[in-house]
């Protein structure tokens, strides 16, 4: 044999032997564990501008002029008073223009929105305003303003509004924008009315001064930033959880999240502080509160509009542990004997959620303009709260000895609702450890697991759910997330593991029924946690690449479990794809799409070279091609940017399967540190 056929062979050889090395049975007869399709959801709290800022249409900073400082995000000059008699009882303060007592001089107020307000050439804007004239007429000149302009005029829009009763009364005008720009603000003078014959201007005061895009999400008046909640919808998320996180406990029970405040109408929603106001003093934002414009309606509104179940979280009468941790200082948390008017509140949401138009609070859903239920399925009770051993406080069954009065309250009125606890904030330890028997013994029907870890954990926990009790409540991954070892931010590399862990989800589907990856959103000016799945700015948004793996799932879930097995090289066993010893890195899972009749696998390669794979697909026989969508790319620290907001991206592609005298197969070779999605018709 000469030189070249010798290396010929011998490449061939090797070839394969390392696809030996990979080789997957998939048993495409048999359908295992349903997936449900609350599998892969969405998650949202306000953290990072998420809600005001960010998904909430509104333009305008405190807008009702609540804050603690009254005017932050406003400069006042001229005449300007502040009162606090308004016609809103929870948002009682408005501000009085009178005349500045020359002609020559300006009475107004200048908004600077959120980082600035940003608007898009010949994009519409909505501005109203709750107004009166104490004399019976005033009027105000509203314009979009750009300040650093070195045109000779600063305005780019304006339209004058006439004040025409000494009684508050709603009034609109619609700016249209010439230009694109992203730090416009919006300036109000004090001006005559029409046809005045003074050049004295009369006083007008001023209460709910807002500004959205008349092109919001389904085109509501009091809507969603379009772009950021189509984002939510192409995800195709099964279930959305709402309203947080820890903003659900708040510092203290003051600032917790309080549902019956976030309803009714927008000019009569009081002002929440921020959980995140405070927390980081390395990013700190003074500024940052909660209108409630995006209240509880809005969100199972949404949840309606993107087809996912909603599942609002509660609070349980304890305020945030991380910030309280000596559960037994008087006047932090709620006793469990003071806890009916907090159970009260969780009655009262289903009934709002669920109850006919008769009843007090599905009247006031449907005076909102929604008289259908919203069929509400889902109950979170408490965030990440926790009990304590003896080794760690001694302080008992704080968190337990709550929920056990909620779900005896929740059980009797509702018993089909299903009620969720939670295993605290970690994966593992001994908070973990104590919580997560009690929920078996509690029979809540899922318990909520959060983590965010590093890459090492990762790589290492591929089988977590494999060996968990299959008899106890089922597993709700509520907040999870990889944070890269000294690099939090959306590395592709991070996307890539969280791809794999996924497939652990998979394959367990008959105890994992939810999923949900955090936080959601972030504002690229404002942010004080990340990773997120999408990023902003006041008119721009970029999917990260983590958020393309939930989509890549989700929309490729299926409807059953098939078994993924792999053939340990050197013993003669199979095993779960999990990056096992002599798994070269690979994590794989397998389903039936029983409304398509299609086979979906699912690889990632952690490893940093490429792997040849070979699927015997068993109960599947004659040649086809498979539909292919991957993830690969070179760069791990790389992410997608608002320069950039496509570098990184899902790519189509197909591959041939073959046929041999049992079974199809096909064989792929995966580059290093990818994703990759099989479909093959059966």
């Amino acid at each position: 044999m000469n030189k070249k056929l010798l290396t010929t062979a011998f490449v061939a050889a090797m070839t394969m032997a390392a696809t030996a090395q990979n080789v997957m049975d998939v048993n495409t007869r048999k359908l295992g564990a349903p997936i449900q399709p609350t599998m892969y959801g969405i998650f949202f709290e306000d953290i990072n501008y998420a809600a005001d800022g960010g998904l909430y249409g509104e333009l305008v900073k405190n807008r009702s002029f609540e804050f603690p400082q009254s005017l932050m995000g406003w400069q006042a000059f001229g005449s300007v008073e502040l009162k606090n008699d308004g016609p809103f009882e929870r948002c009682p303060h408005y501000v009085v223009l009178s005349d500045p007592g020359h002609n020559d001089r300006r009475t107004g107020l200048v908004n600077e929105g959120f980082f600035g307000i940003g608007v898009e050439k010949g994009k519409q804007y909505r501005f109203s305003v709750w107004a009166k004239a104490p004399q019976g007429k005033g009027a105000i000149r509203v314009q979009l303003i750009d300040e650093s302009s070195m045109d000779e005029r600063q305005e780019f829009a304006e339209q004058t509004v006439e004040v025409a009763s000494a009684e508050w009364q709603k009034y609109t005008a619609v700016l249209t924008s010439p230009l694109t720009m992203k730090k416009a603000k919006l300036r109000i003078f004090l001006a005559n009315p029409q046809n005045s014959k003074t050049n004295t201007l009369n006083p007008v005061a001023l209460e709910h001064v807002s500004l959205f895009p008349t092109d919001t999400y389904k085109n509501r008046e009091n809507g969603l930033r379009r772009d950021l909640a189509q984002a939510l919808e192409d995800l195709h998320p099964g279930i959305f959880r709402f309203p947080g996180g820890c903003i659900v406990e708040g510092t203290d029970l003051a600032t917790r999240y309080q549902w019956k405040n976030s309803v009714g109408p927008v000019e009569n929603r009081p002002l929440n502080q921020n959980r995140w106001e405070h927390t980081f003093d390395f990013r700190y934002f003074p500024d940052y509160y909660q209108s409630y414009g995006l209240g509880f309606f809005e969100f199972f509104q949404l949840a309606e509009d993107i087809g996912a179940e909603p599942l609002p979280v509660i609070s349980c009468g304890l305020a945030c542990q991380f910030q309280n941790p000596d559960p037994t200082k008087p006047g932090v948390h709620v006793a469990v004997d003071d806890l009916d008017s907090y159970i009260q509140d969780a009655l009262d949401l289903v009934e709002f959620a669920n109850g006919d138009v008769s009843t007090k609070w599905g009247k006031v859903r449907a005076e909102m303009g929604h008289p259908a239920p919203f069929n509400l399925k889902f109950l979170g009770v408490g965030n990440e709260q926790w009990d304590y051993d003896e080794a760690h406080g001694g302080y008992g069954p704080v968190f337990t000895e709550r929920l056990k009065k909620f779900n005896a309250a929740l059980r009797a009125k509702y018993p089909t609702l299903k009620l969720i606890g939670t295993t605290g904030p970690n994966s593992e330890g001994w908070d973990f450890d104590l919580l997560q028997p009690r929920m078996k013994e509690l029979k809540v029907d899922l318990y909520d697991e959060h983590y965010y870890r590093d890459e090492q954990w990762f790589l290492t926990h591929g089988l977590r759910y494999d060996s968990y009790d299959r008899k106890g409540p089922k597993v709700f991954a509520g907040e999870y997330a990889c944070h890269g070892k000294g690099k939090k931010w959306n590395h592709y590399e991070a996307a890539i593991l969280e791809a794999a862990h996924m497939t652990g989800f998979e394959r367990n589907a008959d105890i994992v029924h939810m999923t949900t990856p955090a936080p959601l959103f972030a504002h690229v000016e404002g942010w004080q946690w990340r990773p997120d799945q999408i990023w902003y700015d006041q008119t721009q948004m970029f999917k990260t690449v983590s958020y393309y793996v939930q989509q890549m799932y989700a929309t490729n879930s299926g409807t059953n479990v098939l078994s993924l097995l792999m053939k340990t090289p050197g013993r003669n066993l199979l095993q779960p794809v999990a990056n096992q010893p002599g798994q070269n890195g690979l994590f794989a899972s397998a389903a039936f799409d029983g409304k398509t009749g299609e086979v979906i696998i699912k690889v990632a390669n952690t490893s940093k070279q490429q792997q040849p794979i070979t699927l015997n697909l068993k109960g599947m026989k004659g040649e086809r091609t498979a539909q292919t969508l991957t993830l690969s790319h070179d760069g791990l620290d790389d992410e997608n940017s608002i320069c950039k907001p496509e570098l990184i991206t899902p790519q189509p592609g197909t591959i041939q399967v073959t046929a041999d005298k049992c079974q199809s197969v096909l064989a792929d070779q995966l580059p290093p540190m990818s994703f990759r999605i099989y479909r093959i018709k059966k």
